[in-house]
């Protein structure tokens, strides 16, 4: 059998373009005992993956050139010779960027696609969620009656977070480039919204919007958005520092921010954290993701793309704001 998986031709300076990446058709191999044949049906692109495309070891090696790239995927069992599946069954992996794939039975897990949509579990009920839940209940430690700021909040990890944090009784604050995007980040709960493209004083905008500060910040931007937020947060304030994307593709240095000093006159509380490190809450997020979801507080919004060929693009748009929720390739 053949598969279609995109490959990396070269580690990217700055912003990676469609030349970085090539469709190549390979033989997959006869099935073993213990494999599975998988088609995929989603696939997910993620703004962590551009780190992978660096060449460097951070927390997870680097993609390779010239080989499969590696995501968040749903498919089916086309054929097993294992017996923890069986053709039809769907099942969720690692093996993103390909249409099939064979591997061990171990390396994928299984999925009920008759609770939630298949692509959800790349999504609001994937390590999408997940990585909201952490950071809000773990980093965080969100109290019913704070005031938290969202970065991003029109993205994927940005939208869920402001949905949970809703749903954990905060009021919240979020930010999104545009005017539709802003309204978006309204319709799913926030309390306020400011379009960071349109205000020269980002900090005053976030105080006002907040009746004067916020007691947590949840990062996805970094550079303006981080430094505003020192400014922002009140004592005893807490970071949950998810990700940067202003300056994944950022080849320039960039200036320390002067207001640094914040952080020990404010006492203020930043963790970074990998959710792969905190699969001990899978359980109480999947409880609490299952009770907000049937009382009507959360849903996921989802902005696809078609086509194994378009993965590139889709994954470029996440640097270009293209996407509302979920940025998802359907096979």
């Amino acid at each position: 059998m053949k598969s279609h998986q995109i490959q990396l031709t070269a580690y990217p300076k700055g912003e990676p373009g469609s030349d970085h990446f090539n469709l190549v058709e390979v033989d997959l191999p006869a099935l073993r005992d213990g494999e599975v044949l998988i088609a995929n049906r989603w696939l997910s692109v993620d703004p962590y993956m551009r780190g992978r495309m660096s060449g460097i070891k951070t927390y997870v090696d680097p993609f390779p050139l010239n080989g499969p790239m590696e995501g968040g995927a749903v498919g089916e069992v086309l054929e097993s010779r294992s017996d923890a599946f069986k053709k039809g069954d769907w099942v969720m992996s690692m093996q993103g960027w390909r249409d099939a794939y064979v591997a061990d039975a171990k390396l994928v897990q299984a999925i009920d696609a008759s609770i939630l949509p298949p692509q959800a579990y790349l999504g609001i009920a994937g390590l999408t969620g997940m990585t909201a839940y952490v950071g809000l209940k773990r980093q965080i430690a969100l109290k019913d009656g704070d005031t938290i700021w969202v970065s991003a909040g029109a993205g994927a990890v940005g939208s869920a977070a402001i949905q949970f944090s809703k749903a954990m009784g905060a009021k919240v604050v979020a930010t999104a480039g545009g005017a539709e995007k802003v309204a978006y980040c309204q319709s799913i709960g926030a309390d306020a919204a400011v379009d960071y493209k349109a205000v020269d004083n980002l900090a005053k905008a976030i105080r006002e919007a907040a009746d004067g500060g916020v007691n947590a910040y949840f990062e996805n931007v970094g550079g303006t958005h981080w430094t505003a937020a020192l400014e922002v947060l009140k004592p005893k304030g807490r970071i949950a520092v998810c990700g940067m994307i202003q300056r994944y593709n950022d080849t320039s240095a960039q200036p320390i921010p002067d207001n640094l000093t914040n952080i020990i006159a404010k006492s203020l509380r930043i963790e970074g954290f990998i959710v792969s490190d905190h699969m001990d809450l899978r359980k109480d997020f999947i409880t609490d993701l299952s009770n907000w979801m049937m009382a009507g507080k959360v849903s996921g919004e989802e902005t696809v793309r078609e086509g194994l060929a378009n993965m590139p693009n889709a994954f470029l748009g996440l640097f270009k704001g293209e996407n509302r929720g979920k940025m998802l390739v359907k096979l």
